[in-house]
């Protein structure tokens, strides 16, 4: 076994990084990656690409796509706090490591093994872990991780933590009907209404898959996705070149009055997931929000047999229209003794008050009970 840290994806066979993933989840496709790097989405926001690998012999068996970074911007699990407590005591927080999707709070797969070895997973994390004493940095970052890499992680004292999203799943549905038939009577009712007041305002919704799109509507997509972000004096992330190079993942949703455009999101879809990311929206419409960017997102499900939707972070408003909680997971190193004891006694406190949290969620289901 011999051990490699690469600068960038495309240092990396695209058919053997992809052979890892053994998945389709669309986020850590090595096209997916190698967009970011190539349609500036990385430098603007220092991102800075370290990608950890185990070979056997010349089979790459073990990869770990990893970014140093100066900020916490675009990460989803927030440390701002952290970065403040090291600063008012005089240590540099910044920079650090973080395995995550950037700007996409996206469950999924961060150590990748052949056949799910967990002795590989082991001789990445101890990989990336020397990588980071070696280079002075503060801290190491695994986010939005599935099971088992949490357990592979936990099993190296790094740090668990916790948080909610919420997700819709697909009971088989016939069609939309039957799902609301699920719900019980307030929300089915509250849904119907707010579908109700969008369609007789005469605007029509249609759902086009990227490939499809024409240079007039591929302005549009990306119009309302830098709309948002400047109405909340935030900054867009992802380049219009970003989003066509990944044109045969991506879902446009597009809503129009009199035949003119007025709202769109984008959507990515991948092992049977959709995943909500993006929305904007030129004019003020009640309740257009909530059929571009959920109902017709749980319609799409349905018709294409895709069993979840989920439809980005954060948001409770989500339970009341069908999306349920779900445990997102983190693990975290931290170099610094003294700090590393004050963020686990932290993490301790915030695991009770995070399962309180999401008991109380699981209690606000809309779904009839059985």
């Amino acid at each position: 076994m011999q051990a490699g840290i690469a600068s960038s994806i495309s240092d990396i066979d695209a058919g053997a990084w992809n052979a890892l993933v053994a998945s389709d989840y669309p986020f850590l496709q090595h096209d997916f990656l190698l967009a970011l790097e190539q349609h500036n989405c990385l430098e603007p926001w220092d991102w800075q690409p370290v990608i950890f690998q185990i070979h056997d012999h010349d089979e790459l068996v073990g990869a770990c796509a990893s970014y140093i970074k100066n900020n916490s911007y675009g990460e989803f699990v927030f440390d701002w706090a952290w970065a403040e407590a090291y600063q008012r005591n005089g240590i540099d927080y910044y920079p650090k490591l973080v395995t995550a999707i950037p700007f996409t709070p996206a469950r999924g797969p961060r150590l990748l093994a052949r056949h799910n070895d967990a002795g590989i997973k082991q001789q990445l994390i101890k990989l990336i872990l020397s990588f980071c004493e070696q280079q002075n940095l503060s801290s190491c970052h695994f986010l939005f991780c599935e099971q088992d890499d949490m357990q592979a992680l936990q099993q190296q004292q790094l740090m668990p933590r916790y948080d909610y999203q919420y997700h819709w799943h697909n009971q088989h549905y016939a069609d939309f009907d039957e799902f609301l038939a699920a719900l019980n009577s307030k929300r089915r009712k509250n849904i119907r209404r707010e579908r109700r007041l969008v369609s007789d305002t005469g605007i029509r919704v249609e759902i086009l898959p990227g490939d499809a799109l024409n240079e007039s509507q591929w302005k549009q997509l990306f119009d309302f996705y830098q709309i948002t972000f400047m109405r909340k004096s935030g900054t867009p992330t992802f380049t219009l070149d970003f989003f066509q190079a990944m044109s045969h993942r991506l879902r446009a949703v597009f809503a129009y009055e009199d035949n003119r455009a007025v709202a769109g999101a984008i959507c990515y879809e991948g092992g049977g997931v959709l995943y909500g990311r993006h929305w904007g929206c030129y004019d003020h419409f009640d309740n257009l929000h909530f059929e571009v960017c959920y109902y017709q997102g749980i319609d799409y499900c349905i018709q294409n047999r895709l069993h979840t939707f989920e439809p980005g972070a954060q948001g409770e408003h989500k339970i009341w229209r069908g999306f349920l909680p779900v445990k997102t997971e983190s693990a975290h190193w931290i170099a610094h003794p003294q700090f590393r004891q004050a963020i686990a006694d932290f993490l301790q406190h915030e695991e009770q008050a995070m399962q309180q949290y999401g008991e109380q969620l699981m209690d606000a289901s809309p779904y009839r009970k059985t």
